[in-house]
């Protein structure tokens, strides 16, 4: 999946309280936690759905489908008080965050009538190529963002590819989200290709995806990189 999130517009223009205080850093892990796979869906619905509903909508049968069909393993998470605030998804070893096969959608939505659904969902396919991790979707609960989990779990990701050996990550963010843009040059991505997409506007909402990569150095040997 592409890896962007919708902004979060602010519901008042006061400014902030200076007495509120800044919540801390949340724990990040690896692997989704036992019971998150219906949050998880969840968070990842609202980052991608207006993407995903073509293929997986409406928005109760696109949570299910994703709940039912993620690897766990493929997860790097960030949790506030036992509670899944964020997480970031990859694909490496022929598996991602997002699984599901073609004859899951079938069965899930109808058989023949999910045709067309598989035709919106093959837009979707990122294979990584050789030395290369591809990123499968990046989401932070509305509450949290702005307090930096975005950026620890693109942390936790480099530091899950520098360990496979990886070289480099690759990723694609669409053009009506700069917010997620800015995100990903700040730590480190830059831009290699744009494809303009204008048959997809009506349908999902942008006109363009720009794909990016992030340098991973090599592990030191003996040490932690």
């Amino acid at each position: 999946m592409d890896q962007e999130q919708a902004p979060h517009p602010h519901d008042s223009p006061q400014s902030p309280d200076p007495d509120r205080r800044r919540p801390g850093p949340p724990a990040i892990g690896r692997g989704l936690p036992e019971g998150t796979r219906r949050r998880a869906a969840e968070l990842y619905w609202e980052a991608f759905g207006r993407k995903l509903g073509a293929g997986l909508g409406p928005a109760e049968a696109g949570i299910a489908f994703l709940a039912e069909h993620l690897h766990p393993d493929r997860a790097v998470v960030a949790t506030r008080d036992g509670e899944l605030v964020g997480l970031a998804g990859y694909a490496h070893g022929g598996r991602g965050l997002t699984g599901g096969t073609a004859g899951d959608v079938l069965r899930a939505y109808g058989g023949i009538r999910a045709l067309p659904r598989l035709a919106v969902l093959a837009l979707f396919e990122r294979r990584p190529g050789h030395g290369e991790l591809v990123m499968d979707g990046i989401c932070v609960d509305a509450a949290q963002r702005g307090t930096g989990v975005g950026g620890l779990l693109l942390d936790e990701v480099a530091a899950v590819a520098r360990e496979l050996g990886c070289r480099r990550i690759r990723l694609d963010v669409i053009d009506v989200n700069p917010r997620a843009r800015a995100l990903y040059e700040r730590h480190g991505f830059v831009t290699t290709s744009t494809q303009r997409t204008p048959f997809l506007r009506g349908l999902m909402g942008f006109g363009a995806v720009t794909t990016m990569v992030r340098r991973v150095e090599p592990a030191r040997p003996g040490g932690h990189g």
